[in-house]
């Protein structure tokens, strides 16, 4: 393991950053774009994070930042110093600090970096924990974060548009015991859910997941979904929302096929991705306790959709009425950027990350 590589705000980084992601405006212009509820405002927590995908912060405000084709994992300082902790990784596009240690998802490997904390300039090479999930690259990038059993929850996307794999282990959530022992499969008919959560006031899991393509513009919905007790399906591949059967797989469904309908069904190709329960008090009282997700964008829509941030209320844990959060990552059909992840701050604030433009912004409310 090399020691860790500063970023620094290199002419280089620039041209690399803006060649790879084809983005031509300024980051600050961009942010003067993004609209928000009255008292809020944006900033950028740092530009310097390519690819950047998913988001844990410690105890410390150490944050921690996942990427995919980048291949990176990052830390990023209480000064906004950035660190490529590891490189050449397989889609490293989730990351859980959990107990000193920083566990990563590499596709097929979990992997642990142990005290992590007490090594940020040179870093541990990775132990693997686990090694044996699906190699398949087609949604094998995944989310990944502990329970408050202490467990690790992994899903397994559907490695296909849609269809039907025999290995119950496809269009999943598992979860494993820290040291990777112990796999179950806790919900099934999950095609490719890349954010989850637990609702602090029951302990219940609700997650995203993207639904299938080459449907039209419109069907099927996205899906903010709660899990109950283990073992519920959520329909996939035979059923999408609450009741869009599927053309292919309907007809091949089990006998007494049930499944649990979504929490709220979403646009169809926003691409919904990381999300996050608010348990902070800096924001005004109708966001607390309310959910916070990531819309990435669609890419194979005739015209463009997603691109923002959207806000869930939760009450009697049941969901409310979706509304725009922050949005102005589109304009019209060019897109200015792709929120990926949400994360909440210690003093309140939520992180936001863009991996279009290798961006982290904060936003904050003035009281």
């Amino acid at each position: 393991m090399q020691k860790a590589k500063i970023l620094f705000p290199l002419l280089f980084m620039f041209l690399m950053i803006a060649s790879c992601n084809g983005q031509e405006d300024n980051i600050e212009d961009i942010i003067t774009r993004i609209s928000l509820p009255e008292g809020f405002n944006i900033e950028v927590y740092t530009d310097k994070v390519p690819n950047a995908r998913g988001m844990d912060l410690a105890n410390n405000g150490i944050l921690f930042v996942g990427s995919r084709n980048d291949g990176r994992i990052y830390a990023v300082t209480t000064h906004r110093e950035v660190l490529v902790l590891d490189e050449g990784l397989e889609m490293p596009a989730g990351l859980d600090f959990y107990q000193d240690d920083l566990y990563v998802s590499a596709t097929s490997k979990i992997l642990k970096y142990p005290d992590i904390l007490n090594q940020l300039y040179d870093p541990p090479d990775p132990l693997i924990i686990k090694g044996n999930f699906p190699s398949d690259r087609w949604h094998g990038w995944k989310f990944i974060k502990f329970g408050p059993d202490g467990k690790l929850y992994v899903p397994v996307g559907a490695p296909c548009n849609v269809c039907l794999q025999e290995d119950p282990i496809y269009a999943s959530i598992t979860r494993i015991d820290k040291d990777g022992s112990n796999l179950e499969v806790i919900a099934h008919g999950v095609r490719n859910t890349v954010g989850f959560d637990w609702n602090p006031q029951t302990g219940d899991l609700w997650f995203t997941d993207n639904g299938r393509d080459n449907m039209g513009d419109n069907l099927p919905p996205d899906e903010l979904n709660r899990l109950t007790n283990d073992g519920q399906h959520f329909g996939f591949p035979f059923v999408h929302g609450d009741d869009v059967h599927d053309p292919e797989f309907w007809e091949k469904r089990p006998e007494d096929f049930e499944w649990i309908k979504p929490q709220v069904n979403l646009e169809a190709h926003v691409a919904a991705l990381g999300m996050r329960f608010y348990t902070a008090d800096m924001f005004p009282e109708k966001y607390r306790g309310g959910i916070f997700l990531a819309e990435h964008g669609s890419w194979n829509r005739s015209s463009k959709i997603g691109y923002r941030v959207m806000f869930v209320p939760v009450e009697n844990n049941q969901a409310g009425n979706k509304e725009v959060f922050a949005s102005g990552w589109l304009d019209g059909e060019k897109t200015l950027g792709r929120p990926v992840d949400v994360e909440i701050m210690s003093d309140g604030s939520m992180l936001v990350s863009d991996d279009y433009n290798g961006t982290i912004y904060r936003i904050f409310y003035n009281k």
